[in-house]
């Protein structure tokens, strides 16, 4: 009978032994679930930052903080951040703290600076083709520029130009045109004439200067205020963000609407260092600078009033150039346009051209 209850007792053991194996298995901090056996919240999904490396970079520009070009990198800078978790840190020097335009493009080339926000004009003295930007009243609007530059044709283009310089364009914004302070008024050709205007330095600026009788001179900016201060200079060009941002119409009688050049804003880096992204990496870059892009275009429209307000409120006289007299400059100007062609070539001129 004893027998027959231990027996029993046995039975029991096992039965409810079974039973708890059937209802589950409790997995132990040794034995971690398989993903078949778990579920990631969505919270806790990956991300593309969890592809991206730990990066620390620069990015330099020659202008003040209170400028679309200042902007326009900032944006991209935080983009970047915000989208690679902040593992990709990009660190502003704004003010020529890394050294002006040109210092600038040849540390990006050595790769002492990661990425530069900059006109395109101290770009031709390394890239000879980009001088199509300098083709003269090309175009009457900046949204006829922005659409040129949008063009997916042009731009496949161009940006072999950058990367056979050894660089990788990014994207391009603006300032709107540059245009013209003086302390003449300029209502005719004959005004031009005699004017010592400050200069960028690139061949194509002061070739077009030149072609309307004026007498330019290149200069570092940081010398234009004292210059206009002093009258070592009479005028000067700029877009009406860099006048206002330096004050140089407290120097200037005129702020005239030559609107001769566009004033184009590329966002650069080292084709190296964008070529050696993972695709992660990339696609965080490129997306930050199309959204940067159209913030950057967005500021300038909207800044563009309240600079030209700035500048009547100061006294100095906004001075536009009449349907006439922009006919004349274009017609002046023509051997300047035709000879940058001949520089250029036609596949590229006419691709932002739209011809």
């Amino acid at each position: 009978m004893k027998k027959m209850k231990s027996l029993i007792s046995i039975v029991l053991v096992l039965v409810l032994a079974l039973s708890l194996t059937a209802c589950g298995e409790k997995t132990t901090p040794e034995t971690p679930a398989t993903p078949a056996e778990t579920e990631t919240p969505a919270s806790e999904t990956p991300d593309a930052s969890a592809e991206v490396g730990e990066y620390n970079w620069n990015l330099a520009i020659d202008s003040p903080e209170d400028t679309v070009t200042f902007l326009y990198g900032k944006k991209f800078a935080d983009l970047v951040s915000e989208a690679s978790g902040g593992k990709m840190k990009i660190q502003i020097f704004a003010n020529g703290t890394l050294g002006g335009d040109r210092e600038a493009l040849e540390s990006c080339l050595g790769g002492d600076v990661n990425f530069i926000v900059q006109t395109t004009a101290p770009q031709v003295n390394f890239m000879p083709k980009l001088a199509v930007f300098d083709l003269p009243v090309a175009y009457a609007t900046i949204d006829e520029v922005r659409a040129a530059l949008d063009n997916s044709d042009f731009m496949s283009t161009i940006n072999q130009v950058y990367a056979d310089g050894g660089y990788k364009l990014l994207g391009y914004a603006d300032q709107s045109f540059r245009i013209m302070s003086t302390n003449k008024k300029v209502e005719s050709m004959d005004d031009f004439k005699g004017q010592k205007i400050r200069t960028m330095e690139n061949p194509n600026h002061l070739a077009f200067w030149k072609a309307l009788g004026a007498n330019p001179a290149p200069m570092a900016f940081a010398e234009v205020y004292i210059g206009l201060q002093q009258g070592t200079i009479d005028a000067q060009e700029n877009p009406y963000e860099v006048i206002v941002a330096n004050k140089l119409y407290e120097q200037q009688k005129y702020v005239v609407q030559t609107n001769h050049i566009p004033h184009i804003l590329s966002l650069i880096t080292n084709k190296a260092l964008y070529d050696g992204l993972n695709d992660a990496e990339k696609a965080i870059i490129d997306e930050a600078v199309t959204e940067a892009k159209a913030y950057a275009r967005e500021q300038a429209d909207s800044r563009a009033e309240e600079r030209m307000n700035a500048i009547k409120d100061s006294g100095t006289e906004v001075v536009p150039v009449s349907a006439e007299l922009y006919e004349q400059i274009k017609t002046a100007v023509q051997p300047v346009f035709d000879e940058i062609r001949s520089q250029v070539g036609d596949d590229l001129v006419d691709a932002y051209l739209g011809e």
